[in-house]
């Protein structure tokens, strides 16, 4: 097949899932062409079968306010859709992709009919869809795909609930991982794991580690809080992966608790994976998470979760099985569940090769095919 897909290139789980499930799709075969405004952050190098399209966005006065980016992304997915003859194209997160997608459809109709797959993420329904200035559009652009998928059951029940979605049916499609990337530490300890170890934290720490895009969502600074209340029993590091606007008051937070050596931002990183090997407990006391890749990328790292019992985590985080979850906002909850796993070392061995076991269910090898099944579907009609 030859598959259009269309996303957000930033720092987050709706960029990450679409840019892994093009370069998935381009293993087994297809064609895929990512368009987007800039390159997203996982498609790294070249990759067979795999090409990217940059948006360009023209500056003009009268355009200061309000840069009609959808306007320029729908002529790119209908030039990209002519010249590559395009069986389909794929939308992750609704707002502006899906609309511009169905715009797409409609200059290409003289011609033939371009298939408009759309998956939904969380804050494109949970936020900004819901929203009264996008709401209208957000629930035309679900209703007039040929497909919709969500990446949890939770946020398809959200979408049917806020929007009703006259006449669509929501599929389920959860999230993946490439075990290729993210898997546990190989037995016994590689060179690599052992240096990453090392290099993140002395000998006789515990390792806690969080990843994210430090929206205000993601509660960065109850993460600073919930480490404080372990490094007060244990020596421990705790490592901070990703940026965002809530950066400074995390690292504020660390000032004041008087944990600056204790704490290491590194920011962005590509090879995140090899942080996650080297950690010892994620901690994702979230808002909300419409799925949560994070905690899976860190449960395929043999890495137990300490994370919300909010939207699709208990999706995928299993009580007791690869890690807790407790309340929004419950951080002395956190302290007591992180110290419980960290002193025992019989309790940290079974979650770890629970959580393993458990990220195998949403191995790429099995949710990639669920997608060309549904590519294949909607072609047929």
């Amino acid at each position: 097949m030859r598959i259009g897909i269309t996303c957000y290139p930033t720092y987050g789980g709706s960029g990450a899932v679409a840019t892994e499930l093009g370069l998935e799709l381009a293993r087994r075969g297809h064609e895929v062409h990512i368009i987007s405004y800039a390159s997203p952050f996982r498609l790294r190098g070249f990759a067979e079968r795999v090409t990217f399209h940059e948006v360009a966005q023209t500056e003009y006065p009268l355009f200061e306010q309000s840069s009609p980016y959808a306007m320029a992304l729908a002529v790119k997915q209908h030039e990209v859709a002519m010249r590559e003859h395009l069986d389909l194209m794929h939308a992750h997160y609704a707002i502006p992709h899906a609309a511009a997608a169905w715009l797409a459809k409609q200059m290409l109709k003289p011609e033939r009919d371009l298939k408009v797959v759309t998956t939904l993420h969380g804050t494109d329904i949970t936020l900004v869809g819901q929203d009264p200035s996008y709401f209208t559009i957000t629930k035309f652009s679900i209703e007039q795909s040929d497909r919709v998928t969500a990446v949890s059951a939770y946020l398809r029940d959200e979408t049917y609930r806020a929007f009703g979605c006259t006449g669509c049916d929501v599929v389920v499609i959860p999230n993946f991982v490439s075990t290729a990337e993210y898997h546990p530490p190989r037995p016994p300890p590689s060179p690599a794991d052992r240096t990453w170890r090392h290099a993140l934290a002395p000998a006789d720490h515990k390792v806690l580690v969080h990843v994210s895009n430090f929206r205000p969502v993601k509660r960065v600074t109850d993460v600073v809080r919930v480490f404080a209340g372990v490094r007060r029993q244990l020596p421990a590091t705790l490592v901070l992966v990703g940026d965002g606007p809530d950066r400074d008051a995390a690292e504020q937070e660390a000032d004041r608790l008087d944990l600056r050596r204790e704490v290491r931002f590194l920011g962005k990183v590509d090879n995140v994976a090899d942080v996650l090997r080297g950690g010892d407990l994620f901690l994702l006391p979230s808002q909300t998470e419409s799925f949560g890749l994070a905690a899976l990328e860190a449960m395929a790292c043999a890495v137990p979760v300490l994370a919300s019992a909010v939207g699709g985590l208990p999706e995928v985080v299993v009580e007791g099985e690869t890690g807790f979850l407790t309340p929004v906002g419950d951080v002395d909850g956190m302290i007591d569940r992180a110290l419980r796993v960290l002193r025992d070392d019989a309790l940290h061995a079974r979650l770890k090769a629970g959580a393993a076991h458990r990220a195998l269910e949403f191995a790429a090898d099995r949710i990639v095919p669920r997608y060309e099944q549904l590519y294949e579907d909607v072609l047929r009609d």
